[in-house]
This record gives C-alpha cells, structure tokens and sequence, in this order.
C-alpha cells in the first residue's frame, strides 16, 4: 500500500504544481483536507476520484489531532490512496510526523510530494501578491519569495523559463559580484549580491511549481551541511588550524551520501570551471593526500623541462598535436606555481587580462590622438607605445 501526501499549494488550482497533480492523478484516488470548493471541482475534473467521510475532524486532522489521525489509519483499506493537504505538507501540516509514524506501524510505504507553502500567497489570487510600495520599503525574505512567484505566473519572459535556460544568467551574474569585489565597489557588490540571489529563488521557485523541492528544501539543506561539516564549531569537535578544518572538511565529505558515490577525491569539481581554476582545485585535493610539490622551486625546475618540452615538440612538426599538450603541461605547472606562491591562477589571469587591456587601450587612445592607427604603425613604433603605456597606464 501506497501514501501519498501531495501538498495542494495556497488552493487555487492554477497554482497547484504539476508534481502534486500528476502524483495525485497516479493514485486516483484522493482524500482532500479543507480544500475550497474551485479546487476540489479541479481535481475531480481530472478524473481524481474523492474518498469524502475518510476523515471525520479534517481541521484537527491537520492540527496534528493524535485520536483523529490514528482512527483514520486504522480504517484505511489497503488501496494505494492520496491525502491532499494545502500548502506544503513539510511546513503547513503539523499533523504529518504523527500520520507517518502511524502509516509506518501500519505497515504502509509513504511518498511526501510538495507544494507552493501557504506563506508563499498571501493575498486573494486577482490581487496583487506583494503590496507595490515606494521604493524605500525594506522587504522581507517571505515578500522575495511572493514576489518571484508572482512574477512566474503574470510575467511572459519569466513562464518561459527553465533550470537550462537560466545557467547563462547564473553564470554572468556569478562573474558579476567578481568583478564588484575585484573592484572594491561595496554599493555595486550590493546589488550583484541581490541578483545572483534572485537567480537561486528564481531555480527553488521552479523546483517548488514540479513539486521536486522548494526554496525552505535548499536553505534546511544547506543549514544542515554546515552544521554538519563544522563540528568544531556546532560540537565538540577540536580542529587545531585551516589545515587540519581542510582535511576534516574532506573526511566529512567523503562520508555523505554524495561523497561515498564517487570514484575519485577529484570528482565533485564542476567541468564547467574555467579550466586554471578547476587545475587549481584538483591540485589542491590532490595536495591534500600528500600528493604535492615539496617547494616552489622544485616547481619552477619542472617549468624548465616542460618548456624544453615544448620546444623539442615544436622544432619536430610545426602541426604535432604534442604541441598542444605539452603547452598544456607548462599551463599545468604554472598553475601549480601559482598555487605554491598562494595565489589564485584564476584571479593572477584575470588581473594579467585587466592590466593588458588597459594598455592596449592607451596605444590605441594616444596613437589616435597623434591622429594614427595601431595597424599602419611600424613594430618598433608599436613597441615604443607599449612602453609608454607600461609607464602611464599601470
């Protein structure tokens, strides 16, 4: 026998998820808790057949009424059957530990689905969900939260959306509150801060509507994993310095679900990393098991060699596809270098990247100034330019 508990969201049909829908339509058979009338008609339009008188007291069923639950257990056939609770039944029925520990003893599997929370509706479903205030009203978590799923149902670009069509607004975003940092630019970090955690909402809040997890799911979850990743600070735990917390950090990893499915330490490292930063971080797990350069200067030497490397695989064949892997060797072991120094490849490239840029623009600026163009310019004209900007643009 299965049990469905399928939260209805705030009950008004057009914002029922299409995961409760479809789950409750698997089961075709409902009990449906205090729902409004619009609702119920909704599902049994679906072809959900209503199972009424199942439950005597429905208000003090979802109160949490142990008489009231117990009975209704106890009289259960054993057909596969749905109970349908407004909101999301992991935060607006507080009757649901005692209906699972009663289901459990009755011998009977449970499968929780959830729904938009009541708290993520707070106004009648033609009115607006969040008041429109001045600009100076400071807002709450709750009120973001009305305020994404208000535009995912009255805003055309945002019904459109996908987890797959936002990873290239994830992504800029993310480079975004980089590029404030890197440029000390506190009120600017504000609001690059604000739109990467729209983007967050905005993925939970699609979660929520196919019932897969809502944006309560994602801060439990992430709550529960510092928690738990952090015993020295939420337990007992003694960590003497960062370099034992790193091996400690891995060791709790490692022991997770997640962890203990993967093959390798160097796994869990996104692919979509730009490519020195994930070398940078498989270097460091690897460092982390002892796998690691004894100084910088043994670093260097191996620099030497692999661009000696280079050198013999490019006086060979000017087209050897060595040539590309071995350059990609020296890239290797410079991040490796860097790493050493203690610095991010990633940010050293970047900044290599901002500084170039900047003096290129001041050629391109004072040749144009001279009335000339970089491209009718001699090289040793070109060069003498770049100087200048060494001195000038720094």
């Amino acid at each position: 026998m299965l049990v469905r508990i399928i939260g209805l969201g705030p009950g008004d049909p057009e914002l029922l998820t299409l995961g409760s829908l479809d789950a409750m339509k698997a089961v075709g058979r409902a009990v449906t808790l205090l729902v409004p009338p619009e609702l119920a008609k909704y599902l049994a339009d679906q072809g959900i057949k209503p199972m009424r008188d199942r439950v005597r007291d429905p208000s003090l069923f979802v109160r949490g009424g142990a008489d009231e639950i117990t009975r209704f257990v106890d009289e259960m056939d054993d057909a596969d059957l749905a109970i349908g609770v407004l909101g999301n039944p992991l935060s607006d029925f507080a009757g649901l530990p005692l209906l699972l520990r009663a289901l459990e003893k009755r011998g009977a599997r449970t499968e929780i689905i959830p729904g938009m929370p009541r708290a993520t509706l707070s106004a009648a479903i033609n009115m607006p969900l969040v008041p429109l205030p001045p600009a100076s009203s400071h807002h709450t978590w709750d009120d973001l939260i009305e305020i994404m799923a208000r535009l995912r149902r009255s805003c055309p670009w945002d019904r459109e959306q996908t987890h797959r069509t936002l990873i290239p607004y994830l992504i800029e975003e993310t480079y975004e509150v980089v590029e404030a940092i890197e440029g000390d630019n506190e009120a600017e970090l504000c609001g690059e801060l604000g739109d990467l955690l729209l983007q967050i909402v905005f993925h939970s809040q699609l979660a929520t509507e196919t019932g897969k997890f809502s944006v309560a799911d994602v801060v439990d979850g992430l709550s529960n994993k510092m928690i738990r990743r952090h015993p020295h600070v939420f337990g007992d735990a003694v960590v003497e310095d960062v370099d034992a917390q790193w091996k400690n950090w891995e060791q709790l990893k490692a022991e997770e679900a997640v962890g203990k499915a993967r093959k390798s330490r160097l796994d869990g490292i996104p692919k979509q990393l730009g490519a020195l930063q994930r070398g940078q971080r498989m270097q460091e797990k690897a460092a982390r098991v002892g796998f690691d350069w004894a100084s910088a200067r043994d670093i260097v030497d191996k620099l030497a060699e692999e661009m000696a490397e280079l050198a013999e695989a490019r006086r060979e064949k000017q087209d050897d596809p060595r040539i590309r892997e071995e350059l990609g060797d020296v890239l290797f072991t410079v991040v490796n270098l860097s790493r050493a120094l203690g610095i991010d490849a990633e940010t050293a490239m970047r900044e290599a990247n901002e500084k170039f840029y900047k003096r290129f623009s001041f050629m391109e600026a004072h040749a144009q100034k001279d009335g000339k163009q970089l491209v009718d310019m001699s090289l040793d004209e070109l060069e003498e330019l770049w100087q200048l900007a060494k001195v000038q643009a720094a």
